[in-house]
């Protein structure tokens, strides 16, 4: 696999640093998990397969593949074990507040002193630096602040919630792209990096194809005559006779002449030729009558022999259940029968670089003896940090 070899620490907590970790785990890094005692938040968060178990589907899909170390930080002997650790770590990832690792004496000085090869990666909400760094935020505030939550509003033109938590997996992903970076350069030269990863920035930075009329034009979005929001007639979601919803996710010219030429409505074509907004009403109000008249089953076996771009709304749970997913291996079955994401990325080139993901979960504190043991210290040492709660 890709990444044997790789030694990861992770200090994060959630589902930023949790969820690029267990990618790197999946294919083939080894990951620590230092958990405070009272042990990762998410391990009880949602729905629990096993709730005998006190584990919930959330931690089984971020934390499949580590190592559990309990470790209180705060105990000068826990803080000399992780620094300990990091000697030979290649990456450690961290999400605290700005500011507490320091505090804590393991922040990326620190450890670069002890481990100048280390690739030191911290997960905030707005980073390091800027005004806004000691603000406290979770996804929604920092969707706010980056200008994407305005996007989502109901037929009143109102905000609402946003569906997912978009600025914790822009995070993570970002972050996850910045540590295979700098391990690429510390193959090269034998030296980490610190990297300064921050939410709001990785979401803010996924705007591009929606940031033109800011930056060309100096001007806010109509939301709702926006393309992506309801303006294009061709990429826009409808309503069927039965209570379900089909959508069109396609507009370019061949996709609508194709549609509207076999629904014997060629004048519309000229509409959805025009920019998003106004001008596609009419295109609009005809194809929302259109699939009004039809059942889903019935609109997608008119639409089955014609090159259009469309798919049937699906809840999550329907979705979880699609065939194409299942053979691409994204819905996986441990052991003991529960459910797991698969691996989205994907090697083809030879068979020792597929991801094989480990299923199995850990539980609180189950590897500290072992981790305790490889990093050095002897059976009387682990005892005493295990008696006086450091480990």
């Amino acid at each position: 696999m890709k990444l044997t070899g790789i030694k990861v620490i992770e200090l994060s907590q959630f589902l930023p640093g949790p969820h690029l970790t267990m990618t790197m785990a999946d294919h083939g890094a080894t990951v620590i998990k230092v958990e405070p005692f009272s042990g990762e938040p998410a391990r009880t968060m949602g729905a629990e397969a096993t709730a005998d178990q006190g584990m919930s589907v959330w931690f089984r899909n971020t934390h499949r593949g580590k190592q559990s170390l309990r470790l209180n930080l705060k105990d000068p002997r826990g803080k000399e074990v992780l620094l300990k650790l990091c000697e030979t770590a290649d990456v450690l990832v961290e999400s605290f507040r700005p500011g507490v690792v320091d505090r804590l004496g393991i922040g990326y000085e620190a450890v670069r002193a002890r481990a100048p090869q280390i690739v030191y990666c911290s997960i905030s909400a707005f980073g390091q630096t800027g005004a806004n760094r000691h603000k406290p935020a979770h996804d929604i505030a920092m969707q706010a602040m980056a200008g994407t939550l305005a996007f989502n509003q109901d037929a009143q033109g109102q905000p609402v919630n946003p569906p997912m938590v978009m600025a914790d997996m822009a995070g993570s992903l970002t972050a996850l792209s910045g540590i295979l970076m700098a391990l690429l350069q510390q193959k090269q030269t034998g030296q980490g990096d610190y990297l300064d990863i921050a939410m709001h920035d990785a979401l803010f930075a996924w705007t591009a194809n929606y940031i033109g009329p800011i930056f060309a034009e100096g001007r806010d979005h109509v939301v709702k005559e926006g393309r992506n929001w309801g303006g294009a007639a061709f990429y826009n979601i409808y309503a069927t006779s039965d209570g379900q919803h089909l959508v069109l996710g396609g507009m370019e010219h061949k996709f609508c002449e194709n549609f509207l030429n076999k629904a014997q409505r060629p004048d519309l074509i000229a509409a959805t030729n025009l920019p998003p907004g106004p001008g596609q009403a009419p295109a609009i109000a005809f194809l929302r009558d259109w699939f009004a008249a039809r059942t889903q089953a019935e609109a997608l076996a008119w639409l089955a022999d014609i090159d259009v771009c469309y798919a049937p709304l699906r809840t999550l749970r329907e979705a979880a259940q699609d065939p194409n997913l299942a053979a691409r291996g994204m819905v996986l079955k441990d052991a003991e029968g529960h459910q797991h994401l698969g691996p989205p990325i994907r090697f083809t080139g030879a068979a020792s670089a597929a991801a094989q993901p480990n299923l199995h979960v850990p539980a609180l504190g189950e590897h500290s003896r072992a981790i305790l043991r490889q990093a050095g210290y002897d059976a009387a040492a682990i005892e005493g940090l295990l008696a006086d709660g450091v480990v």
